[in-house]
């Protein structure tokens, strides 16, 4: 099957961009970047169509052989992997060609571009690695992409504070990854999947619980799961669709997909597969309630992504696996929409990112409207779009493992329903608030916007869960209407109440933030996590470092005794010199000096003897 093909193709786009693009014209640089990535898209479905029952690898060269262990290079497709390809190629594929309108002004054109093309390649490297430590490589790859991609516009101070956020958070998640690794590699003696998975059912709990935990860890930095969520909301600074492949077909997958990847383990680890429950549905409350309050367009979709993810790991934990994956695809399809179309409105108003100064654009970009709405009742769960089947397969499982766990998620469910609509009202119902003078987005972006918008209606219809229950052993929860039913109303109760809020009565939001007073304050300012992040636990290392780092190991001790002796030995050379004065009869004199001590010496000796 050639599987190296997939992600070398992105990687030839990157190499040949990156080096030649500032030479080429942008038609070249389009035709290399794009073609690249539709050319892997293209490969893995003809992978996909070519896969039998049983998985498929191709070894390509021995990595690391150090007595009995040996890990290779080698890359594996099965079942799992297959939803994976199709994801990250097809929309990834749609987002390249959105770029091509959304960056046409940009002085960094070719690099943009090119960064896409080493993130697809990292990314696809992941999801077809058969062992962990090919899996590592593009797992590090998509976090140093995620770097360079929302710092791109390097100018900007906060772009590249946000870079250095989501980098210094991914560590804290990584560092969890690679001690997994290493417990992997001592008990186990691989890290290859095969082996690992199926020695996985002898080993004791509590080793397997360690290792599962710590690989949540990681997992949660990448998926931006509590506590490590916070880079994923400022990666907005990057351009738009930076932010739709990270939050709909690359990175944040990545976690998610690496859990579901490592099911063996914990299914033999269920307080560690409780735990991904536990903090997915606490992620995806907490996350929903910010989204709230928040006025930055993209923002509010940021916030929904992680409450979209922890839905994901809400569903693994309770061991539905394939519908995790399912609302995974789903997810993408709507969330790379919904980026996109807001990416489409501020393109529209000249860079306005604040909902407060939108209002009654339905008329004016009529196309972004609609595609934007059918990702957002997507999103809201109403049946039949893509969301609604793949997030009721989540919250039915979550009632049979435990029924407080469905009543959280379908409130939250409401939640994600009501601040979705207030930001689709704000931005066009009503009356214009703005400055500018708005404009439909030109074809190259609205058409992504429309094939996904497709696929964000009929997506619920490729059926995930049927495709994968050979995969996944574990038994899913059959539908129950009257659970679907209860989640549905919840959807719609959300959509309704932000139509009674924002077009009904405009006035009665401001009216219940101000009797809200301190509680809405608090959500406004999202808990103040990043404040307590930063007194906690920035500030006290930052400052350490530098007086303790610094200013008392570096400039006291090492630079003190440093110093300290080139002093003195400075000191000494001075005095020294004092010897040398060029006098022919001043050193006559100390030669007859030096010759009566050494005399008088010799003579003490001799008479000691």
């Amino acid at each position: 099957m050639q599987l190296w093909l997939i992600p070398a193709l992105p990687l030839a786009g990157f190499v040949i961009n990156g080096v030649f693009g500032r030479r080429f014209s942008k038609t070249l640089v389009n035709s290399v970047a794009i073609g690249s990535v539709v050319m892997a898209f293209a490969w893995a479905l003809k992978t996909v169509l070519g896969l039998g029952e049983a998985p498929y690898s191709e070894h390509y060269f021995d990595w690391i052989v150090a007595g009995g262990f040996r890990v290779g290079c080698d890359f594996a497709v099965d079942r799992l992997t297959a939803v994976m390809l199709l994801v990250v190629t097809g929309v990834g594929s749609l987002i390249h060609i959105y770029s091509i309108g959304y960056m046409a002004h940009d002085g960094g054109y070719s690099r943009f571009f090119a960064y896409l093309n080493l993130f697809m390649f990292f990314m696809l490297t992941l999801v077809l690695a058969a062992n962990y430590l090919v899996l590592f490589v593009g797992w590090e790859g998509v976090g140093l992409c995620s770097y360079l991609l929302i710092g791109f516009w390097f100018h900007k101070k906060s772009a590249t504070d946000a870079g250095n956020k989501a980098f210094i958070v991914n560590r804290i998640g990584d560092y969890g990854f690679s001690l997994a690794m290493l417990l992997i590699v001592v008990n186990f003696g691989s890290l290859d999947f095969g082996p690992v998975f199926g020695a996985a059912g002898s080993k004791p709990e509590g080793l397997l619980t360690t290792i599962a935990l710590l690989l949540l860890v990681g997992a949660c930095g990448k998926s931006a799961q509590f506590p490590l969520y916070v880079w994923l909301p400022d990666a907005m600074e990057g351009p738009t669709p930076v932010s739709a492949l990270i939050h709909a077909a690359t990175m944040v997958t990545a976690g998610v997909y690496m859990v579901a990847r490592s099911f063996p383990i914990y299914i033999h680890a269920p307080a560690a597969l409780e735990m991904v429950a536990v903090i997915g549905l606490f992620t995806a409350a907490f996350a929903a309630t910010i989204g709230l309050a928040q006025n930055d367009i993209k923002k509010v979709f940021a916030y929904s992504t992680v409450s979209q993810l922890g839905y994901m790991f809400l569903g693994l934990g309770t061991g539905a696996f394939s519908a995790g994956i399912y609302h995974l695809m789903t997810h993408a399809f709507f969330k790379a929409l919904l980026f996109l179309g807001a990416g489409s409105v501020i393109h529209a108003l000249s860079g306005e990112q604040d909902m407060r100064n939108m209002g009654g654009l339905r008329k004016k970009i009529p196309v972004t409207f609609w595609t934007l709405m059918c990702a957002a009742v997507a999103i809201s769960g109403v049946p039949p779009f893509a969301g609604f089947f793949s997030k009721d397969a989540i919250l039915v499982a979550a009632y049979h493992h435990a029924p407080w766990m469905y009543w959280v998620g379908t409130i939250t469910a409401g939640m994600t329903a009501f601040y979705v609509f207030r930001a689709m009202f704000m931005t066009f119902f009503g009356e214009y608030r703005g400055h500018e003078h708005p404009h439909e987005s030109p074809a190259v972006i609205t058409v992504p916007l429309s094939a996904l918008a497709v696929l964000s209606v009929v997506g619920g219809f490729i059926r995930v869960p049927v495709w994968l229950e050979k995969f996944f052993p574990v038994a899913e929860a059959p539908e129950e209407f009257s659970l679907v039913a209860i989640s549905v109303v919840a959807g719609v109760a959300g959509i309704a109440l932000a139509w009674v809020m924002y077009m009904v009565k405009p006035g009665l939001a401001d009216s219940v933030s101000a009797s809200l007073g301190g509680l809405y304050r608090l959500v406004y300012n999202k808990y103040f996590v990043d404040e307590i992040y930063d007194a906690a636990v920035v500030k006290p290392v930052v400052n350490g470092s530098r007086v303790v780092l610094w200013r008392g190991l570096d400039a006291g001790l090492i630079d003190g005794a440093a110093n300290g002796i080139g002093s003195s030995s400075q000191g000494l050379g001075g005095w020294l010199k004092l010897l040398q004065s060029g006098n022919i009869r001043s050193y006559a004199t100390w030669v007859v000096f030096g010759s009566v001590i050494l005399v008088v010496a010799l003579g003490l000796v001799g008479a000691v003897r």
